[in-house]
């Protein structure tokens, strides 16, 4: 038997019209060990082949063209790429969002009453991705990627031991103590994602909102805000600078030359001076003006797409030359690099040696300067690579020995060559840079110009200019002769590596010693500047900083139930990229019990190790000892103890489910669940459900339809659909049936009727009456939605199963809603983008739920079996909030 294993996956948005041509495998470096390892290229591969086919067929969803190799290669980027397109196109459907909607329910926000209580942050521990309490099939412990947290898409640091992190979706982070020990410090922000932090130098801290990896809409920010004494203070709202011109746009880089800052944004480039912050940013250039907000064709699906600037280099013998590396990362007729004229225009520029510079060929770019201005380093992603090459989408690491950005240019490496020099991914459809059009950094020493880290899906390392290359941060450690599975160890006689996917780098001091800090996936990392290696390259000296303080975790899900073993609750959720999380009555660390991306959960109330996890696209596991496993597995597979038991729905990839499907259980009987695809799909064995033939239809929401909600209560299911899911011809709808498959129909839901256009999100029912449930609906309503029916209002009620709707948002801010619960004593919660909200029972109003939960979305909300609410949040972690205390007092 071969072993399973799911690969880390990464998120990114892709637009609807480009055809990427993305290809991957499950691959490893060649050892030539044959001891039993835990992973499986085939089960993933086949769930990305069935999507290829899914997305090549249409249904409105993102065009991809793939193929996978014979042997089991397939599936990575295309399909892990959908997950952020379709996050996007809940918040933006039916149409194209207008910039200032995030602001505008910020500001309503503030002026609103809270309840009593105060929310507790429950995930505030060391999470531990190579646990060694969890070594089964479905699990990436052993990796060696160790305790990891969320997304890291920012990070700078001084000589005075002070870093700075910054959270995809989490606000900013300050360390005293050269990484560790950390405090937020951005949480007063009404945006918390991150594009980038830098130090200027006076020693300030820029913090640009709006991650850029995504490409889209759905994690922009409110501009950039400037901190005057980072070591000590914090962001304030009053901080920003200029005015509103960057909000709702995603920021890749800020770069500084003399008394001015440039910023590369997804509406072109702009400027500001970084003495006078107040006063207007000026737009620099844009290569396609019509398609900014405002422009004639502002309202165009592809505009967000038609304006992304991903670096500025800035000579710095002479920072009035300046090159702009503008493109969108699939291809589009304006990619190119552009120089500023002598009449004042920018036009594209060539010629300057290796570095692309055809719009074919220049895609994801970044640069990077030694502080002597000796040299200038690039990385360039191609479009047209990335479409006829499986393998990559890199086309070359690039140098620039004059130091101006305008060349000539030197080739120094290649996907090849970094594939040789020691990396994990040697398989045939994953190698070096197969994302570099989400995964690019690059930092020079500045005490050697010729010393550069580079970052793609693993941590790449020259001493000597380019000549030759190390990897010091692997992919993981699976496949390199050191690696075993015994839990006594946490990765074999491996070193422990940073866990994939690189965004973000810094190199700083503390107590004299240089280090370099690098943000991904998984958070934050440090090694010294010049570390100690092993003998095939790898790092002996990788620190992880995620110790519990910083907590940027993105979970999509949370399930709480009792801990029969050691008292209190289980807590667990799963993750984007960082799998499923587990938190046990007595532990001090949390750990990993299933790998890849976590989806959604099933958890049994009355004991935490019953649990169902969603990997992607339906592909359901489940455990009955919370995925407790020595890897004895691995010689004899009947002691696994995780089980794959995806509906048959997951086979067809995307046209079957969405990304991140919902499943459920009945709130009635919880050996009846519920899963969402293209089928409203039900087994009654509940967590003793061993293969996915024992799921039955129970209803065919047809071809094209798949759902973004599913509830059952007492055997009463409501599925809440879509498709087409993105703005090209958006649908949506609600059926209503029973579990045992009889008297299904769809609810009739005109576009211009009660219940708003836009993407259904969450019901809940009245466990006393099922035909008295509630809706929550996502993405603006039609005052910033262009779009047929986008309406108003984001929870709807029905007393009388669907058939008639009414509009209970009342004093809400317009802000997408995620999740709606019906809390004891009949008060109403409800998660949104921002915050969470309260309705007591007999009210018609809203108040922000408790206090000091962070502002990032509320994916999901979670009675326990404690009393608590428990809210799983999109870049904070989960938070819990005793509903106890609102009785008597909000009620």
């Amino acid at each position: 038997m071969m072993p399973q294993r799911h690969r880390r996956r990464f998120m990114t948005c892709t637009v609807v019209a480009a055809a990427f041509g993305l290809v991957s495998s499950q691959s490893f470096a060649a050892s030539g060990d044959t001891r039993p390892r835990p992973w499986n290229a085939r089960h993933q591969a086949d769930i990305g082949r069935q999507h290829v086919k899914a997305v090549n067929g249409g249904h409105g969803r993102s065009a991809f063209a793939a193929s996978g190799s014979e042997d089991g290669g397939s599936d990575e980027a295309e399909n892990s790429a959908e997950g952020t397109a379709q996050y996007t196109e809940a918040r933006t459907a039916p149409g194209v969002v207008a910039p200032g909607a995030y602001g505008a329910a910020w500001d309503q926000l503030q002026s609103m009453r809270h309840t009593n209580g105060d929310w507790d942050h429950v995930t505030k521990k060391a999470y531990n991705s190579d646990d060694p309490r969890y070594r089964d099939q479905n699990s990436n412990s052993s990796g060696g990627a160790g305790n990891v947290t969320g997304r890291i898409t920012g990070v700078a640091a001084d000589d005075q031991g002070y870093v700075y992190a910054g959270g995809a979706n989490g606000g900013v982070f300050r360390s005293k103590t050269g990484g560790g020990h950390w405090e937020p410090i951005a949480d007063r922000l009404p945006s918390l994602s991150t594009g980038t932090l830098a130090l200027d130098g006076s020693k300030r801290l820029w913090y640009a909102t709006g991650e850029s990896n995504t490409g889209a809409t759905s994690y922009v920010g409110t501009g950039v805000y400037v901190l005057a004494d980072p070591q000590h203070g914090q962001f304030q709202p009053g901080g920003r600078v200029g005015g509103a011109e960057l909000e709702s746009t995603t920021i890749h880089a800020l770069r500084f030359a003399g008394t001015t800052v440039w910023a590369a944004t997804s509406r072109g480039v702009w400027s500001h001076s970084t003495t006078t912050l107040s006063g207007p940013w000026k737009l620099e250039f844009a290569p396609s003006p019509d398609y900014l907000p405002g422009g004639s064709k502002a309202s165009d699906p592809s505009a967000p797409y038609k304006n992304i600037a991903n670096d500025i280099a800035v000579d710095p013998k002479d920072p009035s030359k300046v090159l702009l590396a503008v493109g969108w990362r699939g291809g589009d007729s304006y990619n190119g690099l552009y120089a500023k004229q002598g009449d004042g225009s920018w036009k594209p520029v060539g010629g300057i040696g290796d570095l692309p510079s055809n719009s074919e060929d220049v895609g994801n770019m970044t640069f990077a300067s030694a502080a002597d201005g000796s040299r200038m380093y690039a990385i360039d992603q191609s479009p047209a690579q990335m479409a006829a090459d499986p393998n990559s989408g890199l086309k070359g690491v690039y140098v620039s020995k004059s130091g101006s950005p305008f060349g000539p240019w030197t080739q120094i490496a290649d996907y090849t060559k970094l594939k040789a020099s020691g990396s994990a991914l040697q398989g045939d459809g994953y190698q070096p840079g197969i994302q570099s059009w989400y995964n690019q950094f690059l930092q020079v020493d500045p005490n050697n110009a010729d010393h550069v880290y580079l970052g793609l899906e693993e941590v790449f390392e020259t001493k000597n200019g380019g000549a030759n290359w190390i990897t010091p941060g692997p992919y993981w450690n699976f496949g390199f002769p050191c690696w075993s599975i015994d839990p006594a160890k946490q990765t074999g006689d491996c070193s422990s590596t940073t866990h994939p996917d690189q965004h973000a780098v810094a190199i700083g001091s503390y107590q004299g010693k240089a280090y370099a800090y690098v943000g991904n996936d998984g958070g934050i990392y440090r090694r010294p500047v010049s570390g100690a290696i092993d003998s095939g390259g790898h790092a002996k000296d990788w620190q992880s900083l995620n110790d519990g303080t910083i907590d940027t975790l993105q979970y999509y899900s949370v399930g709480v139930g009792k801990d029969l073993t050691y008292g209190g609750v289980s807590v667990t959720g799963g993750l984007q990229d960082n799998g499923q999380s587990i938190l046990r009555g007595r532990d001090k660390v949390m750990g990993s019990n299933f790998g890849g991306d976590g989806a959604d959960t099933i958890t049994d109330p009355g004991n935490g190790c019953n649990i169902a996890q969603e990997y992607v696209y339906l592909d359901m596991w489940v455990t009955q000892n919370c995925g407790v496993n020595n890897g004895s597995w691995t010689t004899d597979p009947a002691k696994a103890t995780e089980y794959e038991v995806a509906p048959p729905d997951k086979d067809l990839g995307g046209a079957g489910a969405r990304f991140i499907a919902p499943i459920t259980s009945d709130t009635k009987d919880l050996n009846t669940w519920v899963a969402g695809g293209q089928h409203v799909w039900v087994q009654n064995k509940g967590f003793a459900i061993r293969s996915g033939a024992e799921w039955k239809s129970a209803f065919d929401l047809g071809a094209g339809h798949v759902a973004t909600a599913v509830a059952s209560s007492g055997g009463t299911v409501y599925v809440g659909w879509c498709g087409p899911c993105n703005n090209q011809g958006f649908a949506r709808g609600i059926a209503v049936g029973n579990a045992d498959g009889t008297g299904w129909h769809q609810l009739d839901l005109p576009v211009d009727g009660a219940v708003p256009n836009r993407y259904i999100s969450g019901f809940d029912i009245d466990p006393a009456d099922a035909q008295h449930v509630y809706v929550a609906v996502n993405g603006f309503s039609r005052k910033w939605t262009e779009g047929p029916g986008a309406g108003v209002g984001h929870v709807f009620e029905s007393r009388n199963g669907g058939a008639a709707w009414t509009d209970i948002s009342a004093n809400l801010p317009d802000v997408p809603a995620d999740t709606v619960r019906l809390l004891p004593g009949g008060g109403l919660a409800l998660g949104t983008d921002l915050a969470t909200f309260y309705r007591p029972a007999g009210s018609g109003q809203w108040q922000v739920l408790g206090k000091n939960l962070p502002t990032t979305a509320v994916m999901q909300l979670k009675l326990g079996p404690d009393g608590n609410l428990y809210a799983a949040t999109h870049g904070r972690g989960i938070w819990s909030f005793d509903v106890r205390r609102l009785r008597g007092r909000d009620e």
